[in-house]
């Protein structure tokens, strides 16, 4: 072989173990960092053509590859906002550009906007609820949003829903007058009262009446607003018409409604000053026994602010109200692509897509092969301390046995260019 190429293959040795050291040091630096995924150095051998009698020596050369699919071990915190991934996927951020990234790294907190960045300054993105349940991009990031959690709002919800259950008795005598015509001479078998909202937040109390009616297993249901009973006495109501009424026919023998006729099972109404509500009766029953309220639900939300945040393992950010009551905010969507380890490293323990590693797949914890989110944890960086430092150590010893070749073959060239003295 020639002493030049000899000595260009101790230089390409040195420069593969720098290159590797290099990597050893990126890796004891960010040992500490969350969501860091450990880099390490491969090499592959360099041939230059030979000539019978005659070797030319080649090299090495490195490719730096990441660990980016190995887990890290979670440490579990007293942070709803610190979150983690166990299993596969990416959080997707974005930078202060709206440029979107993949990352692990979930030590997220509230900005001055209330928007969720992490230690990098990247936002967390998700789905919101503004337009109903969410349904993930598939194959993009488009409909994402930043996460956004402020304290410093009040918010009220009309009542959109409700559920009503009780038993009527079987044994009523039938009503003569009935609370649908809404005289003062009204009477009626049984009465309830139930909260709603309006639009802005205000409670609305219904008085539902229920009245045996003349026909067998029948009864008439009506509901009146409160607010427009007579002081003292009730009926009559101003304004004179009801907000709802409809009959209900029982079976005879089961007591549930009656699924033959069929008999109503939900009743609509409109809140004065606010939304149209649905009123779920399917478990009303008539029994031989007295009247029984069993259940009244609605929902919606007189004003109040947010106490506290939650987030599930599938990625609902919940917010719970200083009245107890609980609102869906936004979905965390997770990201994967087919080869994890062949994503581009950004600064800040983000990726992005390359080539090589497949086009980003969008969907929710849980579903296919996504892990989970782990809220009140963040991810270790999965770099092995002894681990490095034994390469270290190797990388040290190869680099000093390549600079042993290279002297030699500088040695040898001194001694060729000294023949001709």
């Amino acid at each position: 072989m020639s002493l030049y190429g000899m000595m260009r293959t101790g230089v390409s040795g040195m420069a593969a173990q720098a290159n590797r050291l290099s990597s050893v040091a990126d890796n004891i630096a960010n040992s500490g960092t969350t969501g860091y995924k450990r880099s390490r150095a491969e090499f592959s051998s360099m041939v230059l053509p030979s000539t019978q009698g005659a070797y030319n020596s080649g090299g090495v050369t490195t490719t730096i590859m990441n660990s980016v699919s190995a887990q890290g071990v979670l440490q579990y915190t007293t942070s709803v906002t610190d979150l983690a991934v166990s299993g596969n996927g990416f959080f997707i951020v974005q930078d202060s550009s709206g440029t979107p990234f993949l990352t692990r790294a979930g030590a997220f907190v509230p900005d001055a906007q209330g928007r969720l960045v992490n230690a990098a300054g990247y936002q967390l993105m998700g789905y919101s609820y503004d337009s109903g349940v969410p349904a993930a991009t598939a194959n993009g990031f488009a409909g994402l949003v930043p996460v956004t959690i402020t304290q410093e709002e009040l918010t009220a919800s009309p009542t959109t829903q409700g559920t009503f259950s009780a038993n009527l008795p079987a044994d009523a005598a039938p009503v003569t007058d009935l609370p649908s015509a809404n005289a003062a001479t009204a009477t009626y078998s049984a009465k309830s009262s139930m909260v709603a909202y309006d639009n802005l937040g205000s409670e609305v109390l219904l008085d539902v009446y229920f009245s045996k009616t003349a026909n067998p297993n029948e009864w008439e249901v009506t509901i009146y607003p409160q607010a427009g009973a007579t002081p003292g006495v009730g009926f009559p109501y101003t304004p004179a018409a009801p907000l709802v009424t409809t009959n209900l026919t029982f079976d005879p023998v089961t007591g549930g409604l009656d699924t033959v006729l069929p008999s109503p099972t939900s009743l609509t109404l409109n809140i004065p000053n606010g939304a149209a509500m649905t009123l779920d009766v399917s478990k009303l029953t008539q029994l031989a026994t007295d009247y029984t309220p069993f259940a009244a639900k609605v929902d919606g939300n007189p004003p109040s602010g947010i106490e506290q945040v939650e987030i599930g393992a599938d990625g609902t950010v919940y917010a719970q109200y200083e009245n107890g009551s609980i609102k869906e905010l936004y979905r965390i969507p997770l990201a994967t692509v087919e080869s994890p380890d062949r994503l581009t490293v950004i600064s800040g323990n983000v990726f992005r897509e390359s080539p090589d590693s497949g086009s980003v797949q969008v969907g929710f914890a849980g579903e296919g092969e996504m892990g989970t989110v782990v809220s009140g944890a963040l991810e270790n960086s999965n770099v092995d301390i002894a681990e490095e430092l034994t390469n270290m150590i190797e990388s040290q010893r190869t680099y000093t046995a390549n600079s042993k070749v290279f002297q030699t073959g500088a040695d040898l060239m001194d001694i060729l260019v000294n023949l001709k003295r």
